[in-house]
């Protein structure tokens, strides 16, 4: 008798289940909203990665009041004036 990929499945749930513990809750926005909310912050601090293998897209992490917020955007982003941009290789948002 063979059995499915269930275990997996329950493996790979319960790894998204632990990221989101330890990373809070992460909202993804469109690319204006996400500049909108970094408006609102004085001096705002962004983590931002180039991603995508056949096509290529920038990607945006960023925390208000609490809140990740995450967005990806097919061109680089003119951020705010005043904000800390940490370079990463890759961001990893867990997939809900």
């Amino acid at each position: 008798m063979a059995y499915g990929g269930g275990g997996a499945a329950v493996a790979a749930a319960a790894a998204i289940a632990q990221a989101i513990k330890a990373s809070g809750a992460i909202v993804t926005v469109a690319p204006q909203d996400f500049l909108t909310i970094l408006s609102k912050v004085e001096k705002p601090l962004v983590v931002m990665a180039k991603a995508g293998m056949f096509k290529s897209h920038y990607e945006y992490l960023s925390s208000y009041k609490g809140l990740l917020f995450f967005t990806k955007s097919e061109t680089d982003l003119m951020l705010p004036g005043g904000t800390e941009t940490v370079f990463a290789k890759k961001i990893w948002v867990p997939n809900l």
